[in-house]
């Protein structure tokens, strides 16, 4: 039993963090979703040769790919995953907005901490 509830809690962590991301990453492209130019700090703005538009649908790209691995090799897509979010909870918390969404994505990376962890001992 105890076995069985691991896998299912593996399995929607890995759904939950393979699919978000990718989605998320997707949607950099259409900001359907929301405008996710207004997450960008100024500071960070500033110093980035390109438009936010352009680093934007970048941080697009990685998202996708960070989404596939933790299909394709859930612990390290899953530690991936865990670090994207940390620094974009570090890059909101240093610029003092949306620190709701900062605190959201600390918890979601303690989730995909977990998958990382449940992965180590049950490779999928």
């Amino acid at each position: 039993m105890m076995n069985s509830n691991v896998e299912l809690v593996k399995s929607i962590l890995k759904y939950t963090y393979g699919l978000v991301p990718i989605i998320a990453g997707f949607d950099k492209f259409a900001n359907v979703l929301t405008d996710w130019g207004q997450y960008l700090s100024p500071g960070l703005s500033e110093i980035i040769p390109m438009e936010a538009g352009t680093f934007m649908i970048i941080v697009g790209v990685i998202e996708i790919i960070a989404g596939i691995l933790v299909f394709l090799k859930p612990k390290i897509g899953a530690l991936v995953v865990m670090g994207w979010l940390t620094v974009i909870a570090v890059v909101l918390i240093s610029s003092g907005h949306f620190i709701d969404v900062a605190v959201r994505d600390l918890v979601m990376a303690v989730g995909a901490f977990s998958l990382a962890k449940l992965s180590d001992s049950n490779p999928a």
